[in-house]
């Protein structure tokens, strides 16, 4: 199998970051199925592609054929077989929890096809923590998309153990055609490259924010103007979603047992008030006065 044989691409789950996954891959020319069990997850995943794409061409950003051939090569279903029969890549993008992974990959391997490679979008659950629900552990990896996956440009391409050289050059030069740059992470190590580094500035942005030595604004600022970063940590968190951040922290007190890895008071409070940042309109900031 090689990077030609790649024609149909499953992105599973319509959220956040599955329906930016499944239109950019629409857009670079592959026949593309976003699946989810929602109804209003993939009703809202079908109306960003109806807007995202003219609103593109309106703009400059495309040519309104191109645009109109990428809506033709997407489509929404509720039906897992349908969405991945015919796939020679599958891309999961559901939430952060190992079990329900688990779950989807077990079904996704009966389902497609038995060259299709399956991938995992997760950026802390490693894919050797999965691969034993399948029959074909030499084509389970991570391949990790950043929010928003429409406008980022990384991706990593994780290679644990099981995974063959061939699995990882072709999801290294899909990520190439998809117009992105792919770094390939040869070990997996908890928070793989980037988000390893990242989870030290949060712990301790976070830290200092829980002590009261500098607030949320001034930390930011500290992190932009002084240290050249595009946006704070928690204009990050925001973005990203605390939500994710908090599902992400308890899965690591899962699997550590230790009660440093705890989500922090501030995103615990943030998570019960369901304020998880620019989606529901308030996180670490207030976005409702925008």
């Amino acid at each position: 199998m090689n990077i030609d044989d790649i024609k149909n691409i499953s992105v599973i789950g319509a959220g956040n970051m599955g329906h930016q996954i499944s239109l950019q891959c629409a857009i670079k020319g592959y026949h593309t199925v976003c699946f989810d069990i929602s109804d209003e997850q993939l009703k809202k995943a079908e109306g960003f592609a109806d807007s995202y794409l003219p609103g593109r061409v309106a703009k400059g950003k495309m040519a309104e054929d191109d645009a109109k051939a990428a809506r033709s090569r997407i489509r929404f279903t509720k039906d897992l077989e349908d969405a991945v029969k015919e796939a020679d890549y599958v891309i999961e993008a559901a939430v952060e929890v190992l079990e329900l992974k688990r779950k989807i990959f077990a079904d996704i391997d009966k389902l497609a096809p038995a060259h299709a490679i399956l991938a995992t979008n997760s950026s802390a659950i490693v894919s050797s923590m999965i691969v034993d629900v399948t029959t074909r552990p030499e084509k389970v990896l991570n391949l990790h998309f950043f929010n928003p996956a429409l406008v980022m440009k990384l991706v990593e391409v994780v290679q644990g153990p099981h995974v063959s050289d061939e699995t990882a050059k072709i999801s290294m030069e899909l990520c190439k055609r998809l117009d992105k740059v792919s770094v390939h992470v040869k070990k997996e190590v908890k928070g793989f490259l980037l988000n390893r580094i990242l989870l030290k500035l949060f712990e301790e942005a976070e830290w200092i924010q829980e002590m009261g030595v500098a607030s949320v604004e001034d930390i930011d600022k500290a992190c932009v103007y002084g240290a050249g970063h595009p946006m704070g940590p928690f204009t990050l968190m925001d973005l990203t979603g605390i939500d994710l951040a908090y599902t992400m922290a308890m899965e690591n007190f899962k699997e550590s047992g230790d009660p440093a890895k705890l989500p922090k008071p501030g995103m615990v409070e943030h998570y019960i008030k369901k304020e998880f940042g620019q989606k529901t309109g308030k996180g670490w900031y207030d976005y409702t006065k925008k």
